[in-house]
């Protein structure tokens, strides 16, 4: 019986420790080995065992791609040296003149890469809420090729609904492109719902731990995925060996972490909701959020992000960010350690002054899994500074 077939009917749980992990058939070894190896002996020329030079292809990476492919539900993987490595990778698909319609709260990175480096060669973008599908039909550009999401957004939390923007975009024969870092495959599989293609910062939820910066892209069309391939061996931009065993490591525990981030997430949101120093918060699963019907249609869970607003002010969120024990201030998410930011000063500066600016008074919290009781204790008494 072949690997595709074994995995028929396997649950997620499985699939992230089984897939692409087959015992390596020279020495029975259960975790798939480290393959430093830069080149490949070929027994004739142009003949050889699946690889030539690493760049172009690496047995832990194979392991990797199919691994997360899988937890995807996506035949195709291709993994990157960061998420922006794996963007800038998607944005290659596009003709020049044709135009990205972005979602109008999104990764400060993405925004410059799309905005501030291939705007000016000639890619036109557009800001967009897609939240309102009506405006969006309204007001679609005739040269749009891509529609670009994060759901939940960063670091807002909007949730859009994937399977709706899929159907207005490939009824005008634009591409669409679902960042799933914040959900991971666990919470969310935008390829079910008719993503052409999945995104992540790998070093975030499926690394988990803080220790690997990685990219990854999950495909389900063929003809898509060899053009995405061509151009991750032309361009380069590919991870190390030891990036890709890392990587590999965390997704095998990505469901019991997200069941816990969740849970922690929770229990955080009740401190905040309740608390006089907190003007707004955000998160998916809360009645009143921005895409909650979207989130409860298409997740399952609602993740370990969580953002609010400060009614103090700039200044009372600065403060709060700088107050926190367990919660380290620090760009980044994802990982087993909780994290607090000012994603205006830090992970979204680049965004200032563009529509994409987020509030002055915003805090976004990476909700680790820690005790949950020590995590809002610590929250608690950081509010008690604003």
């Amino acid at each position: 019986m072949g690997e595709e077939e074994q995995q028929v009917g396997w649950a997620f749980e499985t699939l992230a420790i089984h897939a692409g992990q087959e015992p390596d058939a020279g020495t029975g070894a259960v975790v798939p080995p480290i393959s430093l190896a830069t080149t490949f002996a070929q027994r004739e020329v142009g003949v050889h065992q699946g690889y030539e030079y690493s760049r172009s292809g690496n047995p832990t990476r194979t392991a990797m791609e199919e691994q997360i492919a899988a937890l995807e539900a996506a035949r195709h993987g291709l993994a990157f040296a960061s998420g922006l490595a794996a963007e800038d990778n998607v944005i290659r698909l596009l003709e020049q003149g044709r135009r990205i319609l972005l979602g109008n709260d999104a990764y400060g990175g993405t925004f410059r890469l799309i905005a501030k480096v291939w705007s000016p060669m000639g890619y036109p973008w557009t800001a967009v809420d897609l939240g309102d599908l009506d405006a969006v039909v309204a007001g679609w550009p005739e040269d749009t090729g891509m529609v670009w999401l994060e759901t939940p957004t960063n670091p807002l939390l909007t949730c859009f609904d994937i399977e709706a923007i899929a159907e207005i975009a490939h009824e005008r024969g634009a591409l669409v492109v679902v960042d799933n870092t914040f959900a991971t495959p666990y919470l969310q599989q935008p390829v079910t719902l008719g993503a052409d293609i999945v995104v992540h910062s790998a070093t975030k939820y499926l690394g988990g731990h803080s220790d690997v910066v990685g990219g990854f892209l999950a495909v389900d069309d063929d003809t898509i995925a060899d053009r995405l391939r061509f151009t991750q061996n032309a361009a380069g931009a590919v991870p190390s060996p030891f990036d890709c065993y890392l990587v590999m490591r965390g997704a095998k525990t990505l469901g019991v972490r997200m069941d816990r981030h969740s849970e922690n997430a929770r229990a955080i949101v009740d401190l905040l909701i309740e608390h006089p120093a907190v003007d707004r918060v955000l998160y998916p699963q809360l009645p009143d959020h921005p895409g909650h019907a979207a989130a409860a249609r298409q997740m399952r869970d609602y993740g370990g992000m969580v953002s609010f607003t400060v009614a103090g002010g700039e200044e009372a969120a600065r403060r709060i960010a700088a107050s926190t024990e367990l919660f380290t201030l620090a760009e980044s998410l994802g990982a087993v350690e909780s994290l607090i930011e000012h994603p205006g000063a830090m992970t979204h500066a680049s965004a200032a002054g563009s529509p994409l600016e987020v509030p002055d008074n915003l805090i976004r919290l990476s909700v680790g899994i820690e005790h949950a009781s020590d995590l809002v204790a610590d929250l608690a008494q950081a509010l008690e500074r604003a």
